[in-house]
């Protein structure tokens, strides 16, 4: 399974997949919360957990589980506030949507949410939520092996010789477990439901617009829910952007790997031949991706056992996953130097840490069932192989990963709806935010999205390195273009370019 913006997340806290959606009968399902019946109004209190600003409140949503409906089963949704700290200065609500699927901003209003200017933090409540199917919400488990959590696992990184077919089986199988043991909510997983849960949450706040920040997979989220609910958006920031593409969606972020990865590992290359670098794996940064490409090789064919990690040994496949992990951001460029290190002298570090299982289960679950819910995916293993040739011919060192059959080729649900298609209706309040070189959205992706909205989206391109950009791996010309309209609504006239 390939849950990017998503599957590094699950090393840290537990955070994976992405995804699309609309109903397959008649017309497609774009209900406001109001055309429901309309929540009632949140009733706060102190949030559970430790390392939370005492000022962060929580509440539970209740909201159709299928919107077709409405007056059908419910579900809960776990969503949190710190208030605008200059109530007299108050705009309104600003959502931070979470990346993924799989990923939660429950707890951000406390976290990145304070790492936002004081005027922006004066003017907006910070709105954290866990999305459907995500505990503690009403959550989902598939019962997947715990072979099958490995991240070098929930990618399908294909055999040493290209084959797919060990792909294929476990496909199967991971599909089969979430049929068995992920209940109805599981077939109701998905950015549109995402979306209109959003609206939901928008009119229980007592809000006629809301803003958001929106990153990774949240790019999407937001920006489908900029698409169905277009008049209820006031400053909508999406930060490190997936490609919109309704015909692939998904299988167009897991194929995005190839060029995001070539766009990202110079840099890890000069970073790792820099004279006085402690983690240097060789000379002139021209020797890494030879290196790399020979290290992986030789550990297709002589696997070094790793005990306490998953899998128990470090193969081609690991390494190539610890690659694509690392390339997320600069400061972790050294985990893959290390390991590279250690390899080459036949040897591994401490097994990496691993959440608990139940997180782990529980974010894959929601991964897959968004992944698979958004749009179909091919079932033949045929059409893999082909795929998965050319693209190891092309780009050696994603080996064919990128344009594989995760568990949506055997996925037991048809989508319910046609993806969201993204277009230029609506009002012009959208601000696009990308680095040059990010590894799980890349900047042609990016580019995509910017094209599809159209005149309703101005893009600031980041001379900078890594996945998200705002107030994280961007630069100061971007957060400052960001931050201001933000606390203002200044947006730049035009696309811009931060040096």
């Amino acid at each position: 399974m390939t849950q990017r913006k998503h599957i590094r997340s699950i090393r840290n806290a537990a955070v994976v997949g992405v995804s699309t959606a609309l109903l397959g009968v008649g017309a497609p399902v774009t209900a406001s919360a109001t055309s429901v019946g309309g929540p009632a109004p949140l009733a706060w209190s102190t949030c559970e957990g430790t390392g939370l600003d005492p000022r962060q409140q929580c509440a539970t949503l209740d909201v159709p589980m299928d919107y077709a409906d409405p007056g059908g089963p419910r579900i809960e949704m776990a969503v949190s506030r710190i208030p605008a700290e200059k109530p007299d200065a108050r705009r309104g609500a600003l959502l931070l949507i979470p990346g993924g699927p799989g990923g939660s901003s429950l707890n951000d209003p406390s976290k990145k949410g304070q790492k936002l200017p004081q005027d922006v933090r004066d003017r907006h409540d910070l709105i954290g939520f866990a999305p459907r199917g995500l505990a503690p919400s009403t959550p989902v488990d598939c019962g997947l092996e715990y072979g099958d959590l490995a991240l070098s696992k929930l990618r399908p990184w294909p055999a040493p010789d290209g084959s797919v077919d060990a792909n294929m089986a476990t496909a199967r199988r991971m599909a089969d477990a979430c049929a068995r043991n992920g209940g109805e909510l599981i077939k109701h997983l998905s950015t549109a439901n995402e979306a209109r849960d959003i609206d939901r949450l928008r009119a229980a706040l007592g809000e006629r617009k809301i803003s958001a920040w929106g990153v990774s997979y949240g790019t999407y989220v937001g920006a489908v829910y900029a698409q169905l609910f277009p008049h209820r958006t006031d400053r909508i920031v999406l930060d490190s952007n997936d490609d919109p593409d309704p015909a692939r969606v998904s299988r167009g972020w897991l194929a995005g790997h190839e060029q995001g990865v070539e766009d990202t590992f110079p840099e890890f290359a000069a970073w790792a031949a820099r004279p006085g670098n402690p983690d240097r794996v060789a000379r002139r940064a021209a020797e890494v991706r030879p290196l790399f490409l020979r290290l992986a090789a030789r550990l297709d064919r002589e696997p070094i056992p790793w005990p306490g990690a998953n899998p128990a040994e470090l193969n081609g496949n690991v390494l190539r996953q610890t690659m694509l992990d690392s390339l997320y951001s600069p400061d972790t460029f050294p985990t893959l130097a290390r390991l590279m290190r250690a390899a080459e002298q036949g040897t591994v570090p401490p097994a990496p840490p691993s959440p608990p299982e139940d997180a782990l289960q529980n974010v894959a679950a929601v991964g897959a069932g968004v992944l698979c819910g958004d749009v179909a995916w091919p079932g033949s293993a045929a059409s893999y192989e082909k795929d998965v040739a050319v693209s190891r011919a092309a780009y050696p060192l994603t080996a064919g990963m990128p344009r594989n059959a995760m568990l949506c080729a055997a996925w037991p649900y048809p989508p319910r709806e046609a993806p969201v298609r993204i277009t230029g209706r609506g009002p012009s309040n959208v601000l696009l935010v990308q680095n040059e070189r990010d590894v799980a959205t890349p900047l042609t992706g990016a580019r995509k999205l910017r094209e599809a909205f159209g005149r309703r989206a101005v893009m600031v391109t980041v001379n900078s390195t890594g996945h998200d950009a705002y107030l994280a791996n961007g630069n100061a010309c971007g957060d400052a273009t960001v931050s201001r309209f933000l606390a203002t609504g200044q947006r730049p006239d035009s696309d811009v370019y931060c040096r």
